[in-house]
């Protein structure tokens, strides 16, 4: 059964580390397409993005308090072809 949940713990570790480096590629061809690209209807298409958020979270304990966020998720198309870029290379090398 150990090895069920070792499994199972690494499978995660992997999705989670695949979305976080496809948010960030993502990000970066985003911002690259937003410097480089002339304006058209392309880059507009390319750059438009949905956000969601929350926060800002906080928490107060007797001696300390802690205030986090608003945490925000920005998608758009390029950041979607972030996550399949890095997750075809994952699954490649892993």
């Amino acid at each position: 059964m150990s090895r069920y949940s070792d499994r199972h713990s690494r499978r995660a570790g992997r999705v989670v580390w695949t979305l976080v480096g496809g948010l960030l590629l993502g990000g970066l061809l985003t911002r690259l397409s937003e410097l480089f690209m002339p304006e058209s209807a392309a880059r507009e298409f390319l750059i438009t993005s949905v956000a969601a958020s929350i926060g800002p979270l906080r928490l107060d304990l007797v001696a300390v308090a802690v205030t986090v966020g608003p945490l925000v998720l920005t998608l758009n198309v390029l950041t979607l072809v972030g996550v399949g870029l890095v997750a075809l290379v994952a699954r490649s090398w892993i």
